[in-house]
């Protein structure tokens, strides 16, 4: 009889184990990103989702030992989607802002990288500053913080909005419009690439905290900075293991985290 109670003991044990590392097998995290905002995400023609943000974002789901899926979200809706539960969390070079701590949550920064103007090569405009820009359009992305950069410090020219890059791109390729304000990296991979060698980089732009923030972060739901607390140290972890150099290096000659 006893040896037959530590047997079913014994099953039971083995079972609950079982059950919780099948718990912890079977994490799994939703990830919402843009997908139309090359080189830091971009959904290719066949269905795959690459960038700087995607990888960053496979290892630090590979540092938290979770599955993670990935799924596309329109630039304009991604923070409702996110607090719609959609997803549980955006890694799509957001930068993390005052304005935006009011719906999300935030990681600490996975990387920092300034505002840039984008002129046509031919342009007869010599340097990116207000006044130079003064009665010339301006093209951004909406709900970014480049869009809100140019309607406080850029407030002579006439900005004109898209729901994405690509067709702010599009717009400067054809003459439609006479400089476009975007992160410097975006822009300068662009204007390398054989669809914007229409264009160069006419400058950056200084920052201005209040507007720019503190850097692209990870935005998680109100309530849920456990979550964000957790990608924090995957981030501080992978810049410690040198994994996060070895994505950087994939993609730019510089570090990307910045200041």
């Amino acid at each position: 009889m006893k040896l037959s109670a530590r047997l079913l003991a014994a099953a039971s044990f083995a079972a609950l184990a079982f059950a919780a590392g099948a718990t912890m097998a079977e994490e799994k995290i939703i990830i919402g990103t843009e997908g139309a905002y090359p080189p830091f995400n971009n959904l290719e023609a066949d269905g795959t989702l690459t960038g700087f943000d995607i990888d960053i974002a496979k290892a630090l789901c590979d540092e938290m030992k979770v599955t993670c899926e990935f799924v596309t979200q329109d630039w304009d809706g991604i923070i409702p989607a996110l607090q719609a539960k959609k997803f549980d969390a955006i890694v799509a070079s957001m930068s993390i802002t005052p304005e935006r701590k009011e719906k999300v949550s935030f990681s600490k920064k996975y990387y920092n990288t300034p505002p840039a103007i984008a002129v046509p090569k031919d342009s007869p405009l010599t340097e990116a500053t207000e006044a130079a820009l003064q009665g010339k359009t301006l093209g951004a992305q909406s709900s970014t913080t480049h869009a809100n950069y140019a309607e406080a410090h850029m407030k002579g020219a006439e900005l004109k909005l898209y729901p994405t890059a690509d067709e702010y791109k599009l717009d400067i390729s054809n003459g439609r419009i006479d400089a476009v304000i975007d992160d410097v990296v975006v822009l300068s991979q662009w204007v390398k690439s054989d669809a914007g060698s229409c264009c160069k980089i006419l400058g950056t732009l200084p920052v201005d905290p209040a507007i720019n923030g503190e850097g692209a972060g990870i935005a998680v739901r109100k309530g849920e900075e456990a979550l964000a607390d957790r990608f924090t140290q995957a981030i501080a972890a992978i810049r410690a293991n040198g994994k996060y150099q070895e994505i950087n290096k994939k993609y730019f000659d510089f570090d990307v985290y910045g200041q």
